[in-house]
Formats: C-alpha cells, structure tokens, sequence
C-alpha cells in the first residue's frame, strides 16, 4: 500500500538539491516570513492543481491535508497573507531558473521522436507569442491598450518534444519581432513562425547566419518572379506552384537582395490558397508546407496553458505575482508532460490533467496508476446464474 498521495509524489520529480542550490544563489529565503520557497512552490503547484481563484484557496485547500504535510516537505501551511507577500516579494527569476534546470536535466533526458517530419534531421524550432489578458484597473502596470491590460508570452517551441526551451514575459505592447530581433539560433536550425515575425532584415541575419525559416507571406508583398514549376506530380501534393522570387523596393536592400523561395498551396478542406516563404531550395516543396502545418503544435502548446492551468485567473495582482504564476505554471505542464511521456497508457494531456486533479491526494502508486488508470482484465464470465439462454 502506498502511503503518499499523488501530489506528493509529483513534487519528488524536483531535484530538491538542486533546488536548494537555486534558493542560495538567488537568496530567495530572506526575509520569507516563515514561508521558505519550497512552501512557496508546492503552494503555487497546488494552485495549478486544484484550480484554486485566490490565495485563501490555495491556504484553506493545503491546511485541509495537514496529514500529508511532510510528505510534500512543508511545516506549515502558508496564511493568504503569508502568500500574498511572498508572491509579491519573492523574487520570480527562482521560479523562472527552476524551470530550466527541470528542462534540462528531467526532460532533455528522454527520448523525443517526432509523430511527422521523421526525414528532416534538422533541429526545428516554432517561435511564436500569446496573449494573456488582464484588467487594467486592477494590474494598472500592464499596459496594452488604452482600456485593456496584458502581459505577452514570447515562446521558442522545440519539435522534439514539444516544449519551451525559451520562454520571455513582457508588456502586451510589445512587438513579437522586437523579441525575436534579440535572439540568436543555431547554425543549420529550422525556425517557423507565422507572418506576424516577416521582418526582411531579420530574416536576411537568419539567412546569413545559416538559419532556415518557414513563414506565410504578407498580403501586400512585392515581388518578380524569376523561376517557376508546376507539374501533376506538384498538383497530387497539392502544391499550386513553386516559384524562386526577388523582392522589389526597399524589401530586396532589407533581405540584402538575396533570392526567397515561395510556394503556394492549396487547402482542399478549408479551399484556401497559402503562400509559404522560405531560403531553402533543396527541400520538396511539400516539406515546406508540412513544416508551416506542424507550428500549430506551439498554439496547442498555449491552449492547453491557458485551459489546463491557471493562468488566466490571477492570485496576486503585482507583476513580480503574475510572473511567478505563469513560471509555476510552465512548471506544472513540464511535469504533466513528464508523466505523459513516461506513461505506458496513451494520454491524453487534457485527460491526464483531469485525473490527477481528481485524484491529487489519494494514496496510489502514480505510476502503476498512469500506466493503467483504468480496472484492466477480462469481462466477466456469463456463463452461471445470469446466462439465461
């Protein structure tokens, strides 16, 4: 019989050494007011959890388990107080840090095969922001829009796996492109986005730097087209046509007067015809639109953020509160993702968060639970009293 419950046995995928060792580097324990930062983060982790609206939730749920404390290696259980003045205070680059080390050292460790695009051997990253709303008269420090607050989520998805390996939070108003403008990615690397990052100068250090890219083309684009194929072979694929272009005016001095690559497609579903960019003419040119298909990944990425976590109700309302929200929450999605890879059962992720909130302090072995969550075993026989015929 198991004597620890699920949560608990969740929080010990974190390296508690390694964790300390952030907690001293950051100092993150004084002034903590009796609530050190390992209370902190299962207080945190709980509300992502249990879907706890506000501090007084996360206390009153917690002390409801008294039993279980030391389990989940905490004294005492936080007052709202308590938590409101931590989460305003304790610093969030703790939480920010912890989740790359959780990244690097539990979840680059598995073994990630990609479900498409087996054949390309190329790292590929999706790169793309969202938007968390928040109500201006309350988060006064969010501005975004005259009447509307927000914080923006700016994330590099990797294929392989399917989780951040960058993740930056800024104001609503910042430009994704203004983000990306500051990164840098590894030689031969993939990065898709959407039109929204067609920057032609951006895009010309990706290309001399020996980055590919994958984007749409913007509407108003001017272009002469210098080659162009078209065949059945193309059709069958559902490519339009595959055309080398320059870029005129001013766009072709941004992209350093360098040929792009555009192919068009056309969505039989949807009867929508796509435009793809790209600086790589090796690829066929079905790759190209497989490539732009797969960065849906990173918006399911952020629904199941959004609709799986807390992180569209806040419990603390100052910044440094909110950032430290959204960090456990990544946090609690990398250990949901954790299970899910290591489960024998095929989850779903929206299920497998489900059920554990369901079961988030009963006494169950977690892993012979998320190997086999359901009764197995063969129907029972009919043959006896019920076998009427």
């Amino acid at each position: 019989m198991v004597n620890i419950n699920v949560f608990s046995q969740i929080l010990s995928l974190i390296d508690r050494e390694r964790f300390n060792f952030l907690v001293r580097k950051h100092d993150s324990d004084k002034h903590h007011k009796g609530i050190n930062s390992w209370t902190h983060l299962v207080s945190m982790l709980f509300c992502h959890l249990s879907s706890a609206d506000s501090v007084r939730d996360i206390s009153n749920g917690l002390r409801s388990t008294t039993g279980n404390m030391r389990h989940m290696g905490i004294s005492r259980v936080p007052s709202k107080s308590n938590l409101s003045y931590m989460n305003a205070h304790r610093d969030q680059v703790l939480f920010r840090d912890l989740y790359v080390e959780l990244l690097d050292k539990l979840w680059q460790k598995q073994t990630h095969l990609r479900s498409e695009l087996r054949m390309l051997k190329r790292k590929v990253l999706l790169m793309d922001a969202t938007v968390i709303p928040l109500c201006l008269s309350v988060f006064d420090w969010a501005k975004f829009r005259s009447a509307k607050g927000a914080v923006k989520l700016h994330t590099i998805l990797d294929y392989d796996g399917c989780m951040p390996s960058f993740v930056h939070i800024t104001d609503g108003k910042t430009h994704e492109s203004t983000v990306a403008k500051t990164l840098s990615f590894p030689k031969g690397c993939v990065v898709v986005v959407d039109r929204g990052y067609v920057d032609y100068a951006w895009m010309n250090v990706l290309d001399s730097k020996g980055c590919f890219f994958v984007t749409r083309s913007k509407s108003n684009m001017k272009y002469t087209v210098l080659k162009s194929w078209q065949s059945d072979e193309l059709k069958e694929a559902g490519v339009i046509e595959d055309q080398v272009i320059a870029l005129d005016g001013i766009s072709a001095t941004r992209y350093g007067d360098k040929k792009m690559r555009l192919v068009r497609v056309w969505d039989s579903i949807k009867n929508v015809e796509y435009e793809f960019l790209t600086n790589h003419f090796q690829w066929k040119a079905a790759t190209v639109a497989a490539l732009y298909k797969e960065r849906w990944e990173i918006e399911t990425f952020f629904k199941h953020l959004k609709q799986r976590l807390k992180v569209t109700i806040f419990v603390g309302t100052s910044e440094n509160a909110v950032y430290i929200q959204i960090w456990t929450a990544m946090i609690g999605i990398l250990l949901f993702k954790y299970i899910q890879k290591r489960a024998k059962y095929g989850w779903n992720l929206s299920n497998l968060v489900n059920f554990i909130r369901l079961n988030i302090f009963v006494k169950i072995d977690l892993w012979k639970w998320a190997d086999d969550p359901f009764i197995s075993g063969k129907p029972p026989d009919q043959n006896g009293q019920f076998n009427l015929f």
